[in-house]
C-alpha cells in the first residue's frame, strides 16, 4: 500500500494567527483540506494518515466529513511533539492497523504545503520504487553563508546547495528499522526524516520539486496562497 502521511502536528505559532495556520482557510477551504485534497487527486496513493494535535482531531474528522468526497479514504490521529515523533506515530499506526511489508510505501509532508502537484507526488513514488528514498528539493538561487558568533566562517558551492521541500518518501518498514535504531543523541540532531538517512549513508534521491510549493509559515504567504489557489 501506499501511504499519504500528512504532518499537522504544529501550532504555527510564526504565523501570529488564534488557530493553527493549517487551519486558516485559504480559496474557501483550511489549508490542511487543499492539502488532502491534493493527495487524493493521485489515485496511487491508498490511504492518508493525517497526524493533528490532540485537541485538533475532532475538528478535522468534521472538516473532512464537510469538505472530502471520500473522507473514510483519510484517517486522523494524534501527532507527537516533534515531527520524527509524528512521523513515527504514523508507522506505528500503520503497521496496527494495516501492517508494514516490503511493498509499503510513505510519502510524508507537510500540511501547509497545499500547492504539491501530483506530478510530485507521483515522482516521488517512483523514486522510492528506484531508489529507496527521495527528498524534493528545489536549486538554491540565493548565496548561502554558514555563519558563527554573528561573523561569516563560510560560504559553500550554492550550485551544490538545494531548498529542501516536501514530500520525503520512503519504503515505510526500512523507515521505521531507521528510526529505531537512533540513539537518543542522533534524534536529538533531527530535523527531518532524510537526515535519518545521510546519517546512516543511506542514498537519497532528489526529485524535482517546483518554486510555487512552498510552505505556508507567514502572513504574507497566506496572501501568495490565496492568490494561487483561486
Amino acid at each position: 500500500m501506499i501511504f499519504g502521511v500528512i504532518v499537522a502536528g504544529g501550532i504555527g505559532s510564526r504565523m501570529g494567527a488564534e488557530i493553527p495556520k493549517q487551519y486558516i482557510e485559504v480559496g474557501s477551504k483550511p489549508i490542511i483540506i487543499h492539502t488532502m485534497l491534493s493527495f487524493l487527486r493521485c489515485k496511487d496513493v491508498d490511504k492518508l494518515i493525517v497526524l493533528t494535535p490532540a485537541d485538533w482531531i475532532d475538528y478535522t474528522r468534521e472538516l473532512c466529513d464537510k469538505h472530502l468526497d471520500d473522507p473514510d479514504k483519510v484517517c486522523v490521529i494524534s501527532g507527537g511533539a516533534t515531527r520524527n515523533d509524528t512521523v513515527e506515530n504514523a508507522l506505528k499506526f500503520i503497521d496496527e492497523t494495516y501492517g508494514l511489508d516490503e511493498d509499503t510505501i510513505v510519502l510524508t509532508h507537510d500540511a501547509v504545503r497545499p500547492m504539491v502537484t501530483e506530478r510530485i507526488i507521483q515522482d516521488n513514488i517512483e523514486a522510492v520504487r528506484k531508489h529507496g528514498a527521495c527528498t524534493t528539493a528545489i536549486p538554491a538561487t540565493d548565496t548561502i553563508l554558514e555563519a558563527e558568533d554573528g561573523f561569516a566562517r563560510s560560504i559553500p558551492d550554492r550550485s551544490r546547495l538545494f531548498n529542501v521541500q516536501t514530500p520525503q518518501s520512503f519504503w515505510a518498514k526500512e523507515l521505521k528499522e531507521t528510526y529505531d535504531s537512533l540513539s537518543s543523541e542522533e534524534r536529538l540532531s533531527l530535523t527531518d526524516a532524510a537526515k535519518i538517512y545521510v546519517m546512516r549513508n543511506k542514498p537519497v534521491s532528489i526529485v524535482d520539486g517546483e518554486v510555487y510549493n512552498i510552505k505556508i509559515t507567514y502572513p504574507s504567504d497566506l496572501v501568495l496562497a490565496e492568490n494561487m489557489l483561486q
